[in-house]
């Protein structure tokens, strides 16, 4: 199972989103909770027909993400909330395919993450 994990700032758009995600083939969508609502990531949900899987903040798997965020919020912690994301919703032992990557706008990134014996 691969899970595409997002992080993004609130002017995110669906087009950024959906360009990040390009023609990649994901099982689910990831993104921290109080993100959740936000009507690009429902949108993108929707049109590629996928979950999308709402990880709690202390649920967050910054210890195993690679790529240091220094300029997020600090309620993310220091590393990437896209990878956090993607290795928390994949659960134990997965893995990262795909490091943080940014949307030329800058206003989300994507990681990608496998589920162990996927």
């Amino acid at each position: 199972m691969i899970i595409a994990g997002f992080g993004f700032r609130a002017s995110v758009t669906l087009p950024s989103l959906r360009g990040l995600l390009g023609a990649t083939q994901v099982d689910a969508l990831a993104v921290v909770a109080d993100k959740a609502d936000h009507p690009a990531i429902l949108a993108l949900s929707h049109e590629i027909n996928k979950p999308l899987l709402c990880v709690p903040l202390d649920a967050l798997a910054s210890d195993r993400a690679r790529t240091p965020a220094p300029h997020q919020p600090p309620r993310y912690g220091k590393t990437s909330v896209a990878e956090a994301a993607a290795l928390a919703a994949a659960g134990p032992g997965s893995i990262l395919i795909q490091s943080r990557i940014t949307a030329p706008d800058g206003t989300a990134t994507m990681a990608l993450a496998q589920r162990k014996n996927s």
